[in-house]
């Protein structure tokens, strides 16, 4: 369970999270979303203590976790861009990865969904931008981690591996994990997400379901319900 209690980030005079409160995620698929400079991604980084927050508290399993890092081997995360070095093969970053992970890894199975087997022994500077994604939702999933945070994880994928990432999101989600995603990709997030936070302005503008947020803008659709807030028309 991670509870995110009044957090306040401020870089210079730009203040980015003004009291942010997110109360018990728990088993599920939490979408993160608002529009570019919003603060998404530094409360993502505040959650990982990459960045530390001026005010407020952060929990996981009711255990404050600013300033801590162990709370860490139960994440996997996913950044928007994947670096690493361009020399390095794919089977090495693999044999990387699992020498820092404590949890038990299941790299085979995603790498027979993705189709991976034939890229195994290429560098990474030679790969498509589409598969350099797919091994990073690789190495992302293959520790079996209670925690997983994507930041824009859809980018560069064709419409097979868009539904076999969206198959893997479920069967994680299945096991009882708790899912942080932040996507612009709408359709994804309608089909997968149990809870919408919507950060606005360092704020959260919205906290629930689909449904509600649905009701509350008067929208149909969940496209023109974000739309909707972000204009901020009677809502």
């Amino acid at each position: 369970m991670i509870t995110i209690n009044n957090i306040h980030k401020r870089f210079g005079d730009l203040q980015v999270l003004e009291g942010i409160n997110m109360s018990s995620l728990k088993n599920g698929i939490f979408a993160i979303l608002g529009p570019n400079g919003s603060g998404k991604t530094t409360l993502i980084k505040c959650i990982l203590g990459m960045v530390i927050p001026e005010n407020g508290t952060i929990q996981i399993n009711n255990e404050n976790i600013i300033g801590k890092w162990q709370y860490r081997q139960n994440i996997s995360y996913m950044s928007q861009i994947s670096n690493f070095p361009p020399n390095i093969t794919i089977n090495e970053l693999i044999k990387l990865i699992k020498t820092m992970r404590l949890n038990k890894t299941k790299e085979k199975e995603i790498i027979e969904m993705f189709d991976l087997n034939t890229s195994l022994d290429k560098k990474f500077s030679t790969l498509s931008g589409g598969t350099k994604q797919k091994v990073n939702i690789m190495l992302t999933f293959m520790s079996d981690s209670p925690i997983i945070i994507l930041d824009e994880p859809t980018t560069g994928l064709d419409p097979l591996a868009l539904i076999k990432f969206k198959q893997l999101l479920l069967k994680e989600k299945g096991k009882g994990k708790i899912i942080i995603i932040t996507s612009h990709i709408i359709n994804l997030i309608e089909e997968i997400a149990d809870n919408i936070v919507f950060i606005l302005e360092g704020k959260v503008f919205f906290n629930g379901t689909i449904t509600k947020l649905k009701e509350t803008t008067k929208m149909q659709s969940l496209e023109y319900a974000i739309a909707k807030i972000i204009k901020r028309e009677n809502v």
